[in-house]
This record gives C-alpha cells, sequence and structure tokens, in this order.
C-alpha cells in the first residue's frame, strides 16, 4: 500500500469513528434529558417516573458499551464483552452481600423498630 492509499483509508476510519462517538453522544444526551424533561414537566405516577427513569439508564448503559466502549456481539469483542459481565456480576455480589449483612444486623440489634 502506497502512503496516499495508507492515509486515505485512515482518513475514512476517523470520519466513521467521529461519527460513532457523536451519534453515541447525541442518544446519551437524548436519554438523559428524557428523565429530566418527564420529571420537570409531567405528572406522572412516581412507579411510572421510577420504570422511565430505570429504563433510560439502561439503554444508556447499552449506548455506552457500544458507542464509546466498541463492545459489539461480533466474535472478537466477546471476551471484552465477558469480562464487563463478570465485573458486573463481582459488583453486584459485593452490594447484595453488604446489604444483606447490614440489614441482618439492622434486625438483631433493633428487633422493636422493624415497621
Amino acid at each position: 500500500m502506497s502512503h496516499r492509499e495508507l492515509s486515505a483509508a485512515r482518513a475514512r476510519e476517523r470520519a466513521t469513528e467521529l461519527k460513532s462517538y457523536i451519534t453515541g453522544f447525541i442518544l446519551a444526551l437524548v436519554l438523559t434529558l428524557i428523565p429530566f424533561g418527564l420529571l420537570a414537566f409531567t405528572q406522572l405516577s412516581r412507579m411510572a417516573l421510577f420504570c422511565t427513569i430505570g429504563l433510560c439508564a439502561l439503554l444508556q448503559v447499552v449506548v455506552h458499551f457500544r458507542f464509546f466502549l466498541h463492545i459489539t456481539l461480533a466474535r472478537n469483542k466477546r471476551e471484552d464483552l465477558q469480562l464487563i459481565l463478570f465485573t458486573t456480576l463481582i459488583l453486584a455480589i459485593m452490594c447484595g452481600g453488604t446489604l444483606w449483612i447490614l440489614f441482618n444486623l439492622y434486625t438483631r440489634m433493633l428487633p422493636g423498630m422493624i415497621p
């Protein structure tokens, strides 16, 4: 490959990467503004707001994985995805175990105050 072909290929690659980042930024911005807008300008029930915020948060995690971390379901990226899922599992176990221990201690130390 000549230097000109290499730089043209590099320019195309940079353009597609920039387009991916801009698309991800716009999607993340929209997914951030939706809950703020619903909270500020509508009178939805508390449960509907919680569900909407949770759904937008999950979608935003997917957007960040796809557009910023470049994690896809392609064969060569599966190791990265497995590493992220394993880390999430370990964090969930640690947080859940901590909450379990704290609530167990709470019920043992203050049994008369349980609602």
